[in-house]
């Protein structure tokens, strides 16, 4: 007798186990999102790779209460900052930093955000999501790839495979999340096409040891090393500053080199030309290939189904923007499926996925490729448009200005630009709340306003602004909502006070009397800039209209 096949049936499932789809599982998990999560290989990564995490990276994951953890997975590289070029790494005084440190151009970290930018590898990392992720309920599974999948009006049927037994089994979701990578098999299946220049350049990353590589080296802890010499160029990363490193080699895999031209001597003969140390003791250890890419997708999804991370966009590796850019799609995603799920939304609240989040990746992969053009990463030849016409910009206004024109927000200027020039720090609808360190009344332990944001909305106001405390308290009940409420300035009436004597309506853009509603996701929903007359009947609007329940 046939064995009959096993089903499941989960509110999500999440195809793909890398960054973005162990990130997703987290953050649905935080906001008790039942999910189901596989990946077809055996493990979480094991190449020390996608080691920038920016600072709105660690402001999410600051969120999700999981930094203390990242920071002790990356304490090798704690004191690794900045990107030094050189000719000859050989030389001390030969070359310069791109980048000293990582914030040099957006002043004291802790004036913009209560994160710091985290040099912690893809293969430290995913453990630790991965372990976050299982305790809070995800069930993940490894060695088990999506077969097929198809929809209807009502949810997801998709079968599923264990890579070990060869067993199918059937999932029954309501939501599919595909973070299957940039040869996407759920895209191409869902026909969504692609835009953007395409391939930029190819590379293999090389993993070594070597114990004298650390003297040639010195004192110099950078996060990337961009060798330039004429003799051989190409990227060197520390993994533990010691012995472990990784070569970022040129690949003309256009001009028909295959991987199998990389033998270990060749890789050893390259590392020691580009290094400038001809006798240095090298012991190959792997090798991976990796083709850099600028493409986006021209949809974010169809139906019940979303692409998230390298499925939905490609990047140049310059600023580590596309794993950066993919953790923070699962982030917007998250809360809007969360409160879809739970009634607190209407469905098309999940169309503003794509409005909001599509703008940002166009915008940010351009920039990605042109830091490529500035740091002159080796293996990249751009076309003399792309060098005359790439987008300029310092990296914060990428890295926390980023902005949603169009979405779930209300008073937001769709004319914007998704990325600007210059940091936007005015509190406005559709950009990142603002941080400020407060403490509660009578204690002196500090907590940022983005602490505030993650499983509801909140609205905050001065202390003057009881008649926004009390709407809030009628709103959250007549729309079933999270909507936590909070006073800030001085005295009995405050539930929070800013430190320093800071002004909070001034850092959000509108007067004591008036009031911001932020999301959950820590983006302004909606801003009062002054006293309303009927407070209740504006946030109820407002509310309604960001949540789509009209």
């Amino acid at each position: 007798m046939e064995e009959k096949a096993e089903q499941h049936r989960v509110p999500v499932l999440i195809v793909g186990g890398s960054l973005v789809g162990l990130s997703a599982s987290l953050f649905l998990g935080r906001l008790g999102v039942g999910h189901m999560l596989v990946e077809k290989h055996p493990g979480t990564s094991i190449h020390p790779r996608g080691r920038g995490n920016n600072l709105r990276t660690m402001e999410v994951f600051r969120s999700a209460g999981v930094t203390e953890r990242i920071v002790a997975a990356a304490s090798v590289l704690a004191d690794n900052h900045g990107i030094l070029q050189t000719p000859e790494l050989a030389d001390a005084d030969a070359g310069e930093w791109l980048v000293r440190q990582i914030d040099e151009k957006g002043g004291a970290p802790g004036r913009l955000s209560p994160a710091a930018w985290c040099v912690c590898s893809q293969n430290d990392l995913e453990p630790v999501l991965l372990e976050a992720a299982v305790e809070l309920g995800g069930d993940v599974r490894f060695s088990t790839e999506l077969v097929s999948f198809e929809q209807d009006d009502d949810g997801v049927t998709a079968v599923v495979r264990d890579r070990v037994t060869g067993r199918d089994s059937t999932v029954r979701a309501d939501y599919l999340i595909a973070a299957d990578g940039p040869r996407s098999p759920v895209r191409e299946r869902l026909g969504i096409g692609q835009s953007g220049p395409g391939d930029l350049f190819h590379n293999v990353s090389v993993s070594f040891r070597s114990r004298a590589l650390a003297d040639v080296v010195g004192d110099r802890r950078f996060v990337v090393c961009y060798l330039t010499g004429p003799e051989a160029e190409g990227a060197l990363l520390p993994v533990d500053n010691k012995e472990l490193w990784v070569f970022h080699a040129p690949w003309q895999y256009d001009r028909g080199e295959s991987l199998e031209d990389f033998t270990d001597e060749r890789c050893a003969d390259l590392i020691r030309a580009a290094t400038g140390a001809p006798g240095l003791d090298v012991e190959i250890t792997g090798k991976a290939p990796w083709h850099a890419a600028e493409r986006v997708a021209e949809h974010y999804g169809r139906g019940r189904v979303f692409l998230a991370g390298d499925s939905a966009h490609e990047m140049s590796p310059t600023g580590a923007f596309g794993s950066n850019t993919g953790i923070q799609d699962a982030h917007n995603l998250a809360w809007k499926l969360a409160a879809v799920l739970d009634g607190s939304a209407g469905p098309d609240l999940l169309r503003t996925y794509e409005e909001e989040r599509l703008p940002v990746a166009v915008a940010t992969s351009a920039r990605a490729s042109a830091r490529s053009v500035e740091h002159s990463h080796p293996g990249y030849t751009p076309a003399p448009a792309a060098v005359a016409g790439g987008p300029r910009g310092g990296l914060l206004p990428v890295v926390l200005g980023y902005r949603y024109p169009r979405g779930a927000v209300l008073g937001a200027d769709p004319e914007l630009p998704p990325v600007p020039d210059r940091m936007d720090l005015s509190g406005a609808p559709g950009t990142r709340a603002p941080h400020m360190w407060l403490h509660r009344p009578g204690e002196r332990y500090k907590l940022s306003t983005l602490d505030l944001y993650e499983k509801s909305f909140v609205l905050l106001a001065g202390t003057g602004g009881k008649d926004w405390l009390t709407a809030a308290q009628l709103v959250a009940d007549r729309l079933s909502v999270g909507l936590d409420a909070y006073r800030i300035g001085e005295g009995v009436e405050a539930d929070l006070v800013a430190e320093d004597g800071a002004d909070w309506a001034q850092t959000h853009g509108t007067t004591p009397e008036g009031a911001v509603l932020v999301r959950p996701d820590g983006f302004v929903a909606w801003r009062a800039v002054n006293a309303v007359p009927d407070a209740e009947s504006a946030l109820y609007e407002a509310l309604v209209a960001v949540l789509r329940r009209g």
